[in-house]
């Protein structure tokens, strides 16, 4: 099976502290590693450095007005930029997570080389969680930055929720995105003081990410809604005569996240409720849908499916509200 997560010389670029992460690849650290010794552990302490560069025409070097970003562990051009562009380190991006990490506030517990070194990841874990459900439901929350070495990806920051009995990476709603993550792009350079400050506190978001879970266990979902609801978070890829009345008039991938509704892990924490709804797509998402669990992991944190996960979190709130 292929992985997203890079291979040199039969070594993953991993490193995880707990829980066996889903290819079983990597190493397997102590969870009192600072960021650094993550990085190293990881197989992550290279840099990138841009050189210009030329084509070869008729025996002359003629410069291409770009330059390429090559990987200083084993000259592998990672990208071509052009001008302006400003490369991250990975040891900047460890760094960033340094002073809380060394307060007791985090501790790392994944940290990876994607894409063939295009996407450097680090995931720590914040000591912050909270239980709904009788106290048997528990939400952790993490923070994630995602380092990309490839142009036209932007820098990618945010605190990430994720429900332990299932293993499912939550989201924020869209109505606070601005405070619970931060994209950069490589036009300016990369200032750390600045991200913390704009992110403000993690506690202070996850504490309304609490509030809502709480709201949408307290509100039952009609079946009515509920297809409602799942036309809306998977739509038809084409146009349709009319809106869907019956699951099996649904989209594939709708009818899938109706079939493990009551399957998933945790059903029975907030049975016929929206939470369980809105569990049962970021299940799907996280652990059903895509080629192998690399590119569901992929799609889920950074790509489509992360932002499906931002829409059904807010749509869950929406028929919440009005049921």
């Amino acid at each position: 099976m292929a992985h997203e997560v890079e291979i040199i010389d039969g070594q993953a670029q991993m490193a995880y502290a707990g829980e066996r992460p889903w290819h079983g690849l990597g190493v397997e650290v102590r969870n009192d590693m600072t960021p650094q010794q993550m990085m190293q552990k990881a197989g992550l302490d290279w840099t990138v450095h841009e050189v210009e560069s030329y084509v070869d025409f008729e025996g002359d070097k003629i410069p291409t007005g770009q330059k390429s970003l090559i990987r200083s562990l084993d000259k592998k051009v990672l990208t071509n930029v052009g001008e302006g562009w400003n490369p991250v380190q990975n040891s900047e991006a460890f760094d960033f997570f340094h002073e809380y990490v060394m307060a007791g506030d985090m501790e790392m517990n994944t940290a990876g080389s994607l894409k063939g070194g295009k996407n450097v990841f680090a995931l720590a874990k914040v000591n912050e969680s909270f239980s709904i459900n009788g106290g048997e439901d528990q939400v952790d929350s993490y923070l994630l930055f995602s380092n990309p070495h490839e142009y036209g990806k932007a820098i990618d920051i945010r605190f990430t929720p994720i429900r332990v009995v299932c293993n499912n990476t939550l989201t924020f709603s869209l109505n606070s995105r601005s405070s619970n993550f931060v994209k950069l792009n490589h036009r300016t350079r990369f200032d750390a003081d600045m991200v913390k400050q704009q992110m403000g506190l993690a506690s202070e978001k996850f504490a309304q990410y609490k509030d809502m879970a709480e709201f949408l266990t307290t509100k039952k979902f009609s079946v009515d809604a509920l297809i409602n609801y799942y036309n809306e978070v998977f739509p038809y890829t084409h146009k349709v005569a009319e809106a869907p009345t019956k699951v099996e008039d649904l989209s594939k991938n709708a009818r899938e996240a109706y079939a493990v509704l009551e399957t998933q892990p945790g059903a029975e924490f907030g049975a016929g409720t929206w939470w369980q709804a809105l569990n049962s797509v970021t299940y799907l998402t996280d652990h059903k849908m895509g080629r192998n669990p690399d590119s569901r992991m992929q799609s889920s944190w950074f790509g489509v499916n992360q932002a499906r996960k931002l829409k059904a979190v807010n749509k869950a709130v929406e028929y919440a509200t009005v049921s």
